[in-house]
């Protein structure tokens, strides 16, 4: 979600503070929250239940619908399942598809005004459940933005007065620390809030055979309902699902998310090809995103999304070109996690996309991009080392340089992180040995240095 501002992680967890500490979003002591019985019935699924790629397996693919096709509805997306899943994309995330508020409306999709209906602009429930069904044909799970934090003004929920924060006045607010004017803030110490929001989440689950959710503004929602919500969810029968946390606070691993997002590494990517800043660091804020998450636990690794290229830039102005915006994703998908695409980076899309309104994306630019990106990401899919090998990394100021191992398969990659010739000497332990080159599958041997053009980079297999 995002108004006039521009969203970061840091933005987050000062204002997720702040609301601790005014008391506006009690996790200390909510009331009492026991489980009803689900009006809803947890064994109406379609069968058979599709099965969800493990989450070190995943390759995940943005979709804002306003700018994916002419259409700019669930159409448009079904017309090109083929071309994403090329990517070896295995999961979908939709950018959300309910109904958009119209009091004080920015007409921002993170305006909720009906948890359980579909947005007309991108058709009905049967046109989701069809891009759903065909989704899954290809072996591709779905999931959902799912925005809890907040609703439109006008969504029926506001006659509760009760489940929202209000001021001293007793008037309900919008989120505080933000000027996201177009939306009210929930008040999660609502028990009977609480279980309306668990109940709309299984809806989707149960009626269109949705695969999970991305959860916006994660870390302004209380741990208490994640966990309580995401116990309830999985204690629907054979069913499995994906989650993801656009958040920073460790404890949303605790509560039962797959994934969050990395975004001390998008923004370390960033200041080395922006800023010059020392290619050596990747390492360590890697290891950083990773301490203290359990196990089978990762995290999102991205060079794009809805926000950075709606309200700063697009990869090609945030890195430098079509050259360094490839050069930061090999490192972004190779070094661990999960790797996102956003929908038209795969093709150079050179202008910012909005979401507040429509703005088409020419697919038939650069078409080599999309064969590169292809390669990358196939590389991923088919390689055990590169989803989950152990990272031994040896870069220095200019070359992000690295080795992973898994499963008997070895990779060796090379980054040239700046506008310019580098040499790079190798560690003794690499020298005089003999890898593949892993784009056109010659056979080479490594002597004792390795010379790149601008933003040239190498990936090496055994």
């Amino acid at each position: 979600m995002k108004s006039t501002i521009i969203r970061s992680s840091i933005l987050f967890s000062i204002i997720y503070f702040l609301i601790i500490l005014l008391g506006c979003k009690d996790d200390i002591n909510p009331e009492p929250t026991p489980e009803p019985p689900d009006p809803i019935d947890t064994t109406s699924h379609n069968d058979p239940v599709f099965e969800i790629p493990n989450t070190s397996d995943i390759i995940m693919y943005e979709i804002n619908e306003r700018a994916f096709s002419a259409s700019g509805d669930f159409a448009g997306i079904l017309n090109r399942l083929d071309s994403i899943k090329a990517l070896s994309v295995n999961v979908i995330w939709l950018m959300p598809i309910h109904p958009i508020g119209e009091i004080n409306s920015v007409n921002s999709p993170y305006s909720v005004k009906n948890y359980k209906e579909v947005n007309p602009e991108f058709g009905n429930l049967e046109d989701l459940q069809n891009l759903v069904e065909e989704a899954h044909n290809r072996g591709m799970a779905i999931i959902l933005d799912w925005v809890a934090n907040h609703t439109a003004w006008d969504n029926p929920w506001i006659q509760n007065k009760s489940w929202y924060t209000q001021d001293a006045n007793g008037n309900i607010i919008h989120p505080l620390g933000t000027n996201w004017q177009d939306v009210a803030d929930l008040n999660y110490s609502n028990a009977e809030m609480r279980l309306e929001m668990i109940n709309a989440m299984k809806y989707w689950m149960l009626t269109a055979d949705i695969d999970g959710f991305r959860c916006d503004a994660a870390d302004f929602v209380p741990y208490s309902f994640w966990k309580q919500a995401i116990d309830s969810l999985l204690n629907i029968p054979d069913r499995e699902i994906i989650l993801l946390a656009e958040g920073a606070r460790d404890d949303h691993f605790d509560a039962g998310f797959q994934m969050a997002f990395g975004w001390d590494f998008f923004n370390k990517n960033k200041n080395v090809f922006r800023n010059g800043h020392s290619a050596v660091g990747f390492y360590q804020t890697h290891q950083n995103e990773y301490n203290n998450i359990p196990d089978g636990r990762q995290i999102l690794r991205f060079t794009s999304n809805h926000d950075e290229c709606a309200w700063d830039d697009t990869p090609l102005g945030l890195f430098g070109g079509i050259e360094a915006s490839m050069a930061a994703y090999v490192i972004s998908a190779y070094m661990g996690g999960v790797p996102l695409i956003y929908n038209g980076q795969e093709v150079g899309c050179p202008i910012k996309l909005p979401f507040f309104s429509n703005s088409q994306i020419n697919w038939t630019i650069n078409p080599d991009m999309f064969q590169e990106y292809k390669r990358i990401l196939g590389l991923r899919n088919s390689n055990a080392a590169l989803r989950n090998g152990v990272l031994n990394a040896f870069s220095d100021n200019n070359i992000v340089a690295f080795k992973r191992e898994a499963s008997g398969n070895e990779v060796l990659v090379f980054v040239n992180t700046r506008n310019g010739t580098k040499t790079f000497e190798l560690p003794s332990n690499i020298q005089n040995t003999t890898w593949k080159d892993a784009e056109n599958g010659e056979t080479i041997t490594l002597n004792s240095s390795i010379s790149f053009d601008a933003f040239e980079y190498f990936v090496f297999i055994k």
